[in-house]
């Protein structure tokens, strides 16, 4: 009788008679996937072009129904599992290597209650959907900086972006989710239904259960905010830095100024004679009055002499769009990243050594700026670790050539090496590499034994490891 091999979650090699695949393609709705059909190789892509994996099966999830069956028969049969929402996770954990991925792309529903400034998000939902729909009535919440980003990953993570400083994490507006857990039971967690649950899946990742949908809480924005990007030749770096850093220890929540070094891209504002060169980039946002947007934002062009300044009005959907280009999906990724509570001078010189050391003209540098209403949430509160993180660093490795690999990999190494002494203990999990799995409990510190008893509860035999995993 015909069947299908696949690997278990132990990566032991079964099978599974094709009947019983049969009856379970017959359950999703969206319809399931094996090697060898026409769409199989779009749907295994993800956004990493170093992960290329091939799973035995890919359910096209359109409901909370399909999720809840692709959970059970990956538990009856021990199917090694995966969740793909928008692929973007840098470790590639959404593609189950000879398992069982739950595609979540169908499921991109976002319906915004403007009255009550509150959005349902389905788990498919890309960044772009959500600030769409969100910004045609005014509204949005914390959410990253790439359009597209899956919204599940993203807030199962922490999420953190523009608007962190004044409304806090993705997490801290997050109201309820939908979540199939490994009994292959759909919940509803919240401060009031599964609190633990709810607890745990506000920043402990994939680990206790697939979400299908999230309700978030929505806040007054744009539709348009002062924005825009100031640029700074690399020979002022020393001096443009330390004056960002001291600057940002009193600047307000509304305002959020962030650092990108790298070559310069052939941006049509900048002189061509910048391009190609390495630049100091403060990207920010600020999120309130626009009459206050320009004078809050002005000492920001007066760090140093600035190449180019190109600061106003811009459509906040817009901008949440503006670095699309520099991150595309296919080209090959490695990062590494650490947290700081403030930035010493010589963890500032260390940057720009680094800087003088790029192995590639798409590698970079970026320094997100945090604190604000993000660090004025109880470490407990959820399980999102790092509420003193002032500033997340993310050591930005991409190219395009694998001959390069060890080059860009064996440079945000070091990088991240030599910051060590300079940063926090903690980490961003959204950021860390599949082959950091050492640094996990390190980084939930106080908050991981707690984990582990959710982790008990609702997942004891770690159906869900495709992840940064907390093992029961």
């Amino acid at each position: 009788m015909p069947s299908l091999t696949y690997l278990t979650l132990d990566k032991d090699v079964r099978q599974v008679q094709q009947t019983d695949v049969d009856a379970f393609a017959a359950q999703i709705q969206g319809g399931v996937l094996r090697m060898g059909d026409a769409a199989y190789d779009e749907a295994r892509k993800i956004w990493n072009a170093t992960v290329d994996r091939r799973p035995a099966l890919i359910a096209r999830c359109t409901s909370a129904a399909d999720v809840q069956a692709g959970v059970q028969f990956a538990a009856k049969h021990r199917m090694l599992l995966s969740v793909r929402g928008g692929g973007h996770h840098i470790a590639g954990n959404a593609v189950a290597e000879g398992g069982l991925m739950l595609d979540m792309s169908g499921m991109k529903t976002v319906d915004v209650d403007a009255a009550k400034r509150t959005a349902r998000v389905g788990a498919g939902a890309l960044l772009s959907d959500f600030d769409k729909a969100a910004q045609a009535h005014g509204l949005a919440t914390p959410l990253g900086i790439n359009s597209t980003t899956g919204v599940a990953g993203l807030t199962l993570g922490g999420g953190f972006g523009w608007l962190t400083r004044r409304y806090g994490l993705t997490v801290d507006n997050l109201m309820s989710i939908d979540v199939v857990t490994a009994d292959g039971a759909r919940r509803t967690a919240s401060a009031t239904s599964e609190p633990d649950l709810f607890w745990a899946m506000r920043g402990g990742g994939g680990n206790f259960g697939v979400a299908t949908s999230f309700e978030f809480k929505l806040h007054p924005v744009g539709p348009e905010v002062y924005s825009g990007l100031v640029v700074y030749p690399f020979a002022q770096a020393q001096k443009v830095l330390r004056a960002w850093r001291d600057f940002n220890r009193t600047s307000p929540d509304a305002l959020s100024v962030w650092t990108v070094m790298r070559k310069a891209p052939p941006l049509p504002f900048l002189p061509e004679s910048a391009h190609g060169t390495e630049v100091v980039i403060f990207p920010l946002v600020y999120c309130g009055e626009m009459k206050d947007g320009e004078g809050a934002a002005a000492p920001v062009t007066k760090f140093g002499d600035p190449i180019a300044v190109a600061l106003g009005p811009n459509p906040y959907a817009g901008f949440q769009t503006a670095f699309d280009p520099l991150l595309a999906p296919g080209s090959r990724n490695y990062w590494k990243s650490n947290n700081f509570s403030d930035l010493s001078d010589e963890a500032l010189d260390m940057l720009i050594a680094n800087i003088g050391r790029l192995p590639g003209p798409a590698c970079e540098i970026f320094m997100a700026q945090l604190g604000g209403a993000m660090a004025r949430v109880k470490q407990s509160e959820t399980a999102f670790p790092g509420r003193d993180a002032h500033y997340i660093m993310n050591v930005h490795g991409r190219w395009d050539d694998p001959a390069d690999d060890d080059k860009v990999r064996d440079w945000a190494r070091r990088v991240f090496q030599e910051a060590a002494p300079h940063a926090t203990a903690s980490g961003y999990v959204n950021f860390l590499t599949e082959d950091e799995a050492a640094r996990v409990e390190g980084s939930y510190g106080a908050n991981y034994a707690r984990l582990q008893t959710a982790k008990r509860k609702y997942d004891p035999d770690n159906l869900f490891r495709m992840n940064l995993n907390i093992a029961p």
